[in-house]
């Protein structure tokens, strides 16, 4: 999912801004240090792979929104937490400037929500879950648990960013 502009404050959209931006300079740095060439074009790939999977749109019947897929988790357990955030931020940043998905304003959260969760988090329960030399039913499992988890934290990024920013009154009850 990605979040729109009108939903962010301006103060909310930089603040994330900021926070994305020093993770991509970070892990681009960790990437320049630890990756060696070979792994370069991989990431085109998997980048190239990832942003046609996310512009498949589900339409969410009576809502009025959509879902489609997300790579961040496939990313992060083929080429590690730093390479997959670096090519999940730059598939967020094509899908924002040339298709409009999102917003440049929203395109700090997006990134947070998107990338952050599965290329770290996600990666970390998938890891714990699957072990060492587990089994292919158990790589499975740690797979769907880590995507869930890694998808309902950025779905609830969305929620309380949309809360900081006071620009939508949302309802519980």
């Amino acid at each position: 999912m990605h979040m729109a502009d009108a939903l962010l404050s301006p103060a909310v959209g930089g603040a994330f801004a900021v926070i994305s931006g020093g993770l991509i300079a970070y892990c681009a740095r960790r990437v320049g240090r630890e990756s060696d060439e070979r792994q370069v074009p991989l990431m085109g790939i998997l980048g190239a792979f990832v942003f046609a999977a996310q512009m498949v749109n589900f339409a969410i019947p009576g809502t009025g929104s959509s879902g489609h897929l997300s790579g961040g988790m496939l990313l992060a357990i083929l080429l590690g937490p730093y390479a997959a955030f670096l090519v999940m931020a730059s598939v967020l940043v094509v899908q924002a400037l040339i298709f409009l998905d999102g917003g440049i304003l929203a395109l700090g959260t997006n990134i947070f929500n998107l990338g952050v969760w599965p290329c770290f988090l996600g990666l970390l329960l998938y890891r714990a879950i699957s072990g060492r030399n587990g089994s292919a039913w158990r790589q499975c499992l740690a797979t769907l648990i880590a995507v869930v988890v890694s998808l309902e934290l950025g779905a609830l990024g969305v929620v309380v960013q949309t809360l900081l920013s006071g620009r939508v009154s949302l309802w519980f009850g």
